[in-house]
């Protein structure tokens, strides 16, 4: 309808987001225009303050609100482990668990100045262990083996986080490569 052109536009808009297609982007702009206008207006100022504020730690590539985040100035947290992750998303999914007390870095890519940047970091840092927290894929294999040649002058443990059945998952719900994951790298009881 022409008439709701505004609406329409706005439709169009939460259709961009991952995971919302047009009934829910629908139901999601009818909600924000008609049903709670003021929750509209916060939203919008929230994300016009985060685009406004939020931006990559110079040192690791994750989010933050400063030049360098609250992980890579936190003293506590222990330099000689560090976790490389695909994206700064990742970060806050692990950090979430509670479950890492090292450091991060974030490998968007594989090029020449990434690279360089994550030497001169395990160098500073003394890193001891590099921990690998990338979706379980072929080409993710494969950049697992190029960063290990790429950092072989240092003496680094490389590990990479485990893969195989989620808890709570039945076994007939798990995909083929998953389960075979898991039963190579099976751990004694």
């Amino acid at each position: 309808m022409k008439s709701l052109e505004k609406f329409n536009n706005l439709v169009d808009a939460l259709m961009q987001l991952p995971s919302v297609g047009k009934k829910s982007a629908t139901r999601f702009a009818y909600h924000l225009v008609l049903q709670d206008p003021f929750s509209a207006l916060k939203l919008s100022h929230a994300i016009e303050n985060a685009i406004a504020t939020i931006k990559k730690c110079s040192v690791c590539g994750g989010l933050s609100e400063d030049e360098i985040c609250e992980i890579c100035h936190d003293d506590t947290r222990v330099d000689s482990k560090l976790c490389i992750v695909e994206n700064a998303k990742d970060i806050l999914v692990l950090e979430e668990s509670s479950a890492f007390d090292g450091k991060y870095f974030v490998l968007e890519s594989i090029e020449q100045e990434s690279i360089s940047k994550l030497k001169e970091l395990v160098k500073i840092r003394d890193v001891q262990e590099i921990i690998f927290a990338l979706t379980p894929s072929l080409s993710n294999d494969s950049v697992i083996l190029f960063v290990e040649d790429k950092l072989k002058e240092f003496d680094i443990t490389f590990t990479k986080i485990a893969q195989g059945v989620p808890t709570g998952v039945t076994l007939e719900n798990v995909d083929m490569l998953s389960l075979s994951k898991a039963l190579n790298d099976r751990v004694k009881v």
